[in-house]
C-alpha cells in the first residue's frame, strides 16, 4: 500500500469520512495511517462528548422549565369566583394546539369573546421566591379577559 490514494480510501473506508477529511488527518499524522484513524476517532469522540453534554444541559433546563410551569397557575375568574384552575403548563399546551390546528384557533377565538362578553379575568398565579412574600403566597397578575 504505497499510493497515498489507497491510504486515504483505507481511511475512508474505516471511519466513513469525505476525501478532503482522509487527506487533512493523513497529512497531519506524516503519512501514517494509524495515527490519522487515532487522530479521526479522537476528533469525534470529543465531538460526541460536547454534544451529550450540551444534551444534559438542555434536558435540565428543560425539567426545571416544566417544573416552575407545574407551580405557576392560571385562573379563570368571574368576580371572585374561580371558574377554572389548570396549570400554566396546560395553557402553554393549549397555545401550541392553537397555532397548530386552525379549527382550535377557531375556538379559542370564540372563547375570548364569550370571556369578554361575561367579563371573565385571567390570573396567573405563581409561587412566591425569596423572603419579601409569606410562605403560601404566590405572586399574582390579573388580566382582564374583557374590555374595562
Amino acid at each position: 500500500m504505497n499510493s497515498e490514494l489507497e491510504k486515504i480510501d483505507l481511511i475512508r473506508s474505516r471511519l466513513g469520512v469525505g476525501y478532503k477529511e482522509a487527506k487533512e488527518a493523513l497529512d497531519a499524522a506524516g503519512g501514517d495511517v494509524v495515527q490519522a484513524l487515532i487522530r479521526l476517532e479522537e476528533e469525534r469522540k470529543n465531538i460526541t462528548e460536547k454534544l451529550q453534554d450540551r444534551g444534559q444541559e438542555f434536558l435540565e433546563h428543560l425539567k426545571d422549565f416544566f417544573h416552575r410551569s407545574q407551580e405557576t397557575k392560571i385562573k379563570v375568574k368571574q368576580g371572585e369566583r374561580t371558574v377554572m384552575e389548570l396549570p400554566a403548563s396546560l395553557g402553554a399546551l393549549g397555545l401550541v394546539g392553537t397555532l397548530a390546528s386552525s379549527q382550535l384557533a377557531v375556538l379559542g377565538a370564540l372563547g375570548a369573546v364569550t370571556a369578554m362578553a361575561k367579563n371573565y379575568t385571567l390570573e396567573i398565579e405563581r409561587p412566591g421566591r425569596g423572603e419579601q412574600q409569606n410562605e403560601g403566597q404566590g405572586e399574582q397578575y390579573v388580566e382582564p379577559a374583557g374590555p374595562t
